[in-house]
């Protein structure tokens, strides 16, 4: 299991920080789009770095065309001379529409379409076929040589998916690479629900397995090298898995469990703004089924006890910030 580090969302610190990164052994480095551009990160990651891959976990699909995001990763590609990884999600509903002013429907179904478009605009510019694509959401049938951009050795970049329900991790499978795991998930998530539909996908492909196909995930940790600073971690971890729960898109996750009716409790108390309520909801079973909490040795065992033949790669995930030699301490246990 590979262990990749979340670059700093701030994007004048990561020619500082990527290269301490790569040099303190992590596999791969990851630009989220919270506050900032994920592709302006991984661009600043791939200038300051030699051999780490660098990826996007994720670029919101959605709030662009596929063209935009196939120019933009091409380029990635061969800047970063083949380490780059594009990785997609999809959002949820109201952010798509009410902060990005961009079209939603059938998302799942939207996904697979912009993935094979995608793939039809870097077969145009790698091979010089022609470009039409017409599907139900996109259409992309112009491209003249004036805006087709050089062919490279290095090719497009694999396409990794975020993915939580059902219907997304199926269209990981199908016509992906790899899939991005949320932070808020279990083990028994991962192998009722989640393999069994990337092996749908997968056959839905034409393909017999999982070979060469990437799994990585967030994964939460509660660390504390003391009994204080154990007792903070375990607080926000807390309330930060009661904001995940909130979410009707995942309640999958506490159905497995059993913990389904929680769902609606959590979403009616953050509608009311009571978030220690919403944290103090979460017991310690819950807890301990999604975060992995210790002494930062026992988190980096507990990670590989977890996880380690399910995943390829994990980012290590918490709500307090972990000071550089207690993260890698918990690196260092989970190789």
């Amino acid at each position: 299991m590979k262990i990749d580090c979340a670059l700093p969302g701030a994007i004048r610190d990561i020619g500082a920080t990527a290269p301490s990164l790569e040099a303190e052994g992590y596999d791969g480095l990851w630009a989220t789009e919270t506050k900032h551009d994920p592709f302006l990160q991984a661009l600043q990651a791939a200038d300051a770095t030699n051999k780490i891959p660098i990826g996007t976990a994720i670029a919101v699909a959605f709030a662009r065309s596929p063209m935009t995001v196939a120019n933009a990763s091409y380029d990635l590609a061969e800047y970063a001379r083949g380490r780059f990884i594009l990785g997609l999600g999809s959002q949820i509903r109201s952010h798509i529409e009410r902060r990005f002013s961009m079209p939603w429907s059938s998302p799942a179904a939207r996904m697979r379409e912009f993935v094979l478009a995608l793939r039809a605009i870097w077969s145009c510019w790698d091979e010089g076929t022609s470009l039409n694509f017409q599907g139900e959401f996109y259409s992309h049938t112009l491209m003249t040589p004036f805006f087709s951009p050089a062919r490279h050795e290095f090719g497009a970049p694999p396409v990794y998916l975020a993915g939580v329900g059902d219907h997304m991790t199926e269209v990981a499978g199908e016509v992906c690479n790899g899939l991005l795991l949320h932070a808020f998930t279990t083990r028994t998530y991962l192998e009722k629900v989640t393999v069994p539909a990337l092996q749908r996908g997968r056959e839905r492909a034409g393909l017999a397995d999982l070979e060469g196909f990437t799994i990585s995930g967030m994964s939460m940790v509660c660390p504390g090298r003391d009994e204080v600073e154990l007792e903070v971690s375990v607080r926000s971890t807390k309330k930060q898995i009661a904001f995940y729960a909130s979410t009707p898109s995942y309640r999958g996750v506490l159905d497995v469990h059993g913990w389904g009716d929680l769902q609606p409790e959590l979403t009616r108390l953050s509608k009311a703004g009571r978030w220690d309520d919403m944290g103090d909801a979460i017991d310690d079973e819950i807890l301990n089924a999604v975060a992995v909490v210790g002494e930062p040795a026992e988190v980096g065992a507990g990670l590989r006890q977890r996880w380690g033949d399910l995943i390829d790669r994990t980012t290590l995930y918490s709500t307090e910030v972990i000071p550089g030699p207690v993260l890698k301490e918990i690196a260092d246990h989970a190789r």
